[in-house]
């Protein structure tokens, strides 16, 4: 790919980390050097360890946790582990060994208040040029979505969280 374009699958509905599966599949199926890498999850996530059996290299950045689920999270030091993840990646940026590179859950850095905005249009400027990059999360501002080239908002219509249908292995992680 000559010019690589930025993807957002954003909104309250389910299917962002989906879809952005999905497309790591697609890519690697179709010889495309790929990083999933999250962010508010754990490494036991299903997802990653099918994605590494496909030879889908993956990263978890563990140590930011999600605010809503651990509200005794020391925000200040979530922040620090931010800026590590996103060093990381820059160096993956800079090395440029990868075609595409999926950021889950990238985008609840901004809306949880752990990154500003100004912060993640910066990181997206300094892709490379022929990179493919995916950011997924909740609550995708207007600036992040007039930075990208293809926007998907997942609108969630129903979901069986209403009564009281606990996440299932397998189907919400």
């Amino acid at each position: 790919m000559n010019k690589g374009l930025i993807h957002i699958y954003t909104g309250d509905g389910k299917g962002k980390t989906t879809a952005a599966v999905g497309l790591a599949v697609r890519a690697a199926s179709r010889g495309l050097k790929t990083l999933y890498a999250q962010f508010f999850k754990e490494k036991t996530a299903g997802e990653t360890a099918m994605l590494e059996r496909l030879g889908i290299e993956t990263k978890v950045f563990n140590k930011v946790k999600s605010p809503f689920f651990h509200p005794s999270a020391d925000k200040e030091e979530l922040r620090k582990e931010i800026r590590s993840a996103l060093s990381y990646l820059s160096g993956i940026f800079d090395e440029r060994r990868f075609d595409l590179v999926i950021l889950d859950e990238f985008i609840c850095l901004v809306s949880e208040n752990l990154l500003s905005e100004d912060e993640a249009l910066r990181f997206i400027a300094a892709k490379p040029e022929g990179l493919e990059l995916v950011l997924t999360g909740r609550g995708a501002g207007e600036r992040l979505i007039n930075n990208a080239d293809y926007v998907t908002n997942m609108q969630k219509v129903k979901h069986p969280y209403r009564n009281q249908v606990a996440s299932r292995k397998g189907i919400e992680f």
